[in-house]
C-alpha cells in the first residue's frame, strides 16, 4: 500500500508538471517577439477573418511580394486589441469600431485603415420557432427569439461580432437571461456548428456563414439591416509603445493590403460562387 500510494504521488506530480511545461509551451509560442526575425511578424486577428479563408488566399501572395511571412494570432477582436495593448503583435485586423477607437485613443494603435466589409446576417432554425419575418430589424429579431425562450447560441468572446450582438440587445431594449440563451465562448465557426447541432439561433458575419452553410442545418432570417454593416481595420501597433516591433513589416503589411492589388484580390474573393468580402480601402480617422 506504501509503494502504490507513493507511486501516485509521483505520478500526480509528473501530471502536473507535465501540464505546467505545456502551458508554458503554449504562452512561449504567444509572446515570441516579431523582431527575432525580421522577414517576420505576428498579426492577430478575428476568427472571421481566418475560418472563411480570406487569409489563406491572400497572405501568400503578400509573402511572395514583399518577403515576409506572417505568423497569425486568430483569435475575437477584443483578445486581438489586447495583444496589441500588450506588444505581444505588430499589427491587428479588426472588425470593432468601438473598440478600435479606444485603441487608438489611448495610443496603442496608429494609422487605421479601412480594408474591406461585409455584413452580419441573423441565422437560424428552418423551422424558423421565433417567426422572424424578412421585415424584422436585427434588434426585432432579436427581441422575438427573447419572447419565444428559443435557443440562442451567443459567441460570448469579446468579438466583433459578439460585441455587434450585446449593441443589438440594447437597441431593442432586449433581455438575453433566459435559460436557452448559451454563451459558449468560442468562434464563429464552433459557434454555427453548435447552433446547427442544438437548432438555435445566432448572429455570425456572412463571409464565415458562406464559408460553412453546406454543413449546417440553418437558414438566413435577418440581413439587409443598416445595423449589421460590418467593417474591418488593419492597425499598427505603435512603435513608440514597444520599439522592438516589427515596424518595416508592420507598415509593408498595412501598405499592402489596402493596395489596388490586394483590393482588387478581395473583391475576387469567393466561397462557392459567392463573393464575402467588399473592399473599401481608405484612411481612417
Amino acid at each position: 500500500m506504501f509503494l502504490k500510494s507513493l507511486f501516485q504521488r509521483i505520478h500526480s506530480r509528473i501530471q502536473k508538471r507535465t501540464a505546467l511545461l505545456v502551458a508554458l509551451s503554449s504562452l512561449l509560442i504567444i509572446t515570441i517577439p516579431a523582431h527575432a526575425d525580421s522577414k517576420s511578424l505576428r498579426m492577430a486577428t478575428t476568427t472571421s477573418t481566418y475560418h472563411s479563408g480570406l487569409l489563406d488566399y491572400l497572405l501568400p501572395t503578400f509573402t511572395k511580394d514583399t518577403g515576409y511571412e506572417v505568423q497569425l494570432l486568430v483569435t475575437g477582436s477584443g483578445k486581438a486589441l489586447k495583444m496589441g495593448e500588450m506588444g505581444d503583435v505588430d499589427i491587428v485586423l479588426t472588425h470593432s469600431p468601438k473598440a478600435e477607437k479606444a485603441f487608438l485613443d489611448a495610443q496603442f494603435g496608429i494609422d487605421a485603415r479601412s480594408v474591406m466589409y461585409n455584413d452580419f446576417i441573423l441565422v437560424g432554425p428552418k423551422d424558423n420557432p421565433a417567426k422572424l419575418a424578412e421585415t424584422d430589424t436585427a434588434a426585432s429579431g432579436l427581441t422575438k427569439i427573447a419572447d419565444s425562450k428559443s435557443v440562442f447560441i451567443s459567441r460570448g468572446d469579446d468579438s466583433g461580432t459578439h460585441k455587434k450582438e450585446l449593441a443589438l440587445w440594447e437597441a431593442g431594449n432586449g433581455t438575453h437571461d433566459w435559460s436557452n440563451y448559451r454563451s459558449i465562448g468560442q468562434g464563429m465557426g464552433p459557434t454555427l456548428n453548435m447552433s446547427s447541432e442544438l437548432q438555435g439561433y445566432t448572429l455570425t458575419d456572412r463571409g464565415t456563414w458562406l464559408a460553412y452553410q453546406e454543413a449546417l442545418d440553418l437558414a438566413i432570417w435577418v440581413q439587409g439591416d443598416p445595423a449589421l454593416f460590418n467593417q474591418y481595420q488593419i492597425i499598427r501597433v505603435n512603435p513608440k509603445r514597444y520599439p522592438d516591433l516589427n515596424i518595416d513589416g508592420a507598415k509593408a503589411l498595412s501598405d499592402w493590403i489596402v493596395s489596388d492589388k490586394a483590393q482588387d484580390l478581395i473583391d475576387q474573393f469567393q466561397v462557392k460562387g459567392e463573393k464575402l468580402f467588399t473592399a473599401d480601402a481608405k484612411p481612417s480617422n
